[in-house]
């Protein structure tokens, strides 16, 4: 769905992103991995077109999307919910879903499975975004990025400052999303056990490059835990 071929990005003089190169396949949550100041949120910046990409190619459902602006990426079907969540915190609830659905024919509702996957949404529909809880927030934003029904998800570190039962909510709205076959989704995070629950396939980066990459299930015989630690 995803393929990354020899990314590369720079700020200034520092090479922060180096050769990167990998696949995202659809039906499949494909986790990356790595301490603070790697690169993942860099490298998910230059997915999504709000930082250009430097040298390489990247292609989404068969397509060059490499110096695509980002509004075409999302119209093209890739959702993003960024590290911090970014939501409108003056909007309420229904009116931050609904700008999930810019690039839609006017009129269109928000579906129904995202109020069946993080219930408390409906529940607060005239509540102002601001108003909820971190957890909260972010389901909000998970929401608003599931509302136009993109065939790409990317998430960065959606557990950051979130309670474990929300942590236990967002882990069962993305397995049910990857088992309908539908949608690829990219999750980074640094979270290691929630990474792993979910993985198909598992990526670490260290300073700007993939040094490990294989099967999810495999994530503890590689040592993967341990790579992260040192």
């Amino acid at each position: 769905m995803l393929k990354v071929d020899n990314l590369n990005q720079y700020y200034g003089g520092s090479h922060i992103l180096r050769g990167l190169s990998f696949d995202v396949p659809l039906g499949r949550v494909t986790t990356l991995l790595g301490r603070n100041g790697v690169g993942k949120t860099t490298l998910l910046k230059t997915l999504m077109g709000l930082v250009p990409s430097a040298s390489g190619a990247i292609s989404f459902d068969g397509r060059d999307i490499t110096r695509a602006p980002s509004y075409n990426r999302v119209r093209a079907g890739i959702g993003y919910v960024p590290q911090g969540r970014e939501i409108f915190p003056r909007l309420t609830v229904e009116e931050n879903l609904l700008m999930g659905l810019a690039t839609r024919p006017r009129g269109e509702a928000v579906p129904t499975r995202i109020f069946e996957m993080f219930p408390v949404l409906k529940q607060m529909m005239g509540r102002r975004g601001g108003d909820l809880s971190g957890g909260q927030q972010q389901q909000l934003a998970i929401g608003r990025a599931l509302a136009f029904g993109p065939r790409l998800l990317i998430l960065d570190e959606p557990t950051e400052g979130i309670q474990p039962s929300i942590i236990k909510d967002i882990e069962r709205a993305i397995r049910a999303l990857a088992a309908t076959g539908e949608m690829a989704i990219l999750l980074v995070e640094q979270y290691y056990d929630f990474a792993k629950s979910l993985a198909d396939h598992y990526l670490v980066m260290e300073r700007g490059e993939i040094v490990m990459r294989g099967e999810g299930r495999n994530m503890d015989a590689d040592g993967v835990r341990e790579a992260l630690a040192v």
